[in-house]
């Protein structure tokens, strides 16, 4: 597993990442502690060594059985873990205080039994929450404290970014970008260099159409997003298949095995291209089997892929799939 520096913190991270939203067990469909264990000892023996989940996921669950996971793997390098704030408890949308703000850390703090948060993220909240600025002053407050050692932001559009970029001490964007989505290249890329925060990409495989293993016959559970938000019935519609509709999804991927090298998976392609763009720090796909963490990691290990297929996938973005993607963007 390649590491890359994670923005200006002096910290180094896997490139590849694990994603731990489906451990909360209630939007992905359901997953046992006994899964989650697998799921997490797999990406770990993999060399993964960067978490990423919110105290949402699960109600706080996916926090706990993390906390759990770093109490079992002592000897071994520790795990960076990042968490997330700002959509549950009684800040979103328009009650954000400096109390609510502390209170959510040592929530988070508590769950995952650690002594300061390696990274705390505001988690996609309300664009005017992010323009008015308190809200990274309460979080400076607490990384003066001591209770967190970086903060950045999660954010749904490439407008909210910017606006997060302009914050003195932001060490990390999470974004979503993935082949699907690729407006961040020429409308973002350019302002991360100069910041030089780490970035983070959330939705590599675009919840799953990326593998290219679904069907339009394909369903879910009620309980996962990918039934009850596919036209952002519930949040942002970009959070479910890129925001694109599912059949119109599938089809894209269909038509995008042409593409896809010898000896290569769709999933592994994804990956692959988007760790190409040298401003990303760490891609976090999610996983749902301990075989699907060990896959997503071998991304890491592949080469470079040609320039021709960067140009080809950049042309079927722009004529294909971009007139389809919905939501904030």
């Amino acid at each position: 597993m390649k590491k890359r520096s994670f923005g200006k913190t002096g910290v180094e991270i896997s490139e590849v990442g694990l994603g731990c939203w489906q451990l909360g067990g209630a939007d992905w469909g359901e997953v046992s502690e006994e899964l989650a264990s697998e799921i997490l000892n797999a990406a770990a023996d993999a060399g993964v060594t960067f978490f990423d989940s919110a105290d949402v996921y699960g109600n706080g669950r996916s926090e706990e059985l993390i906390g759990k996971f770093l109490k079992t793997r002592g000897g071994l390098e520790a795990p960076f873990v990042a968490t997330k704030l700002g959509r549950g408890g009684d800040l979103y949308p328009d009650k954000y205080t400096e109390a609510g703000i502390r209170a959510a850390t040592e929530a988070s703090l508590r769950r995952l039994d650690v002594e300061a948060l390696d990274l705390t993220q505001l988690h996609c909240v309300p664009e005017e929450v992010l323009r008015q600025g308190d809200v990274f002053e309460w979080l400076r407050t607490l990384q003066k404290e001591g209770k967190i050692r970086h903060f950045g932001a999660s954010v749904e559009t490439i407008a909210e970014a910017h606006l997060c970029l302009a914050q003195e001490g932001l060490a990390s964007l999470q974004i979503i970008f993935n082949i699907f989505r690729q407006r961040p290249i020429e409308e973002l890329f350019p302002a991360v260099r100069e910041a030089g925060v780490g970035v983070i990409v959330r939705l590599p495989l675009a919840s799953g159409l990326l593998s290219g293993k679904f069907t339009r016959e394909t369903t879910f559970g009620a309980n996962d997003h990918r039934t009850y938000n596919r036209d952002g019935q519930a949040f942002n519609v970009g959070e479910t298949f890129a925001g694109l509709p599912f059949e119109q999804g599938v089809e894209f991927a269909e038509e995008m095995k042409v593409f896809v090298p010898t000896a290569m998976s769709m999933a592994q392609m994804a990956q692959r291209w988007i760790l190409d763009y040298p401003e990303i720090s760490v891609v976090i796909p999610g996983a749902r089997t301990a075989d699907q963490a060990k896959e997503n990691s071998s991304a890491s290990a592949l080469s470079r892929l040609p320039d021709p297929l960067h140009e080809r996938l950049a042309n079927y973005h722009r004529s294909r799939v971009l007139p389809h993607v919905r939501g904030a963007y």
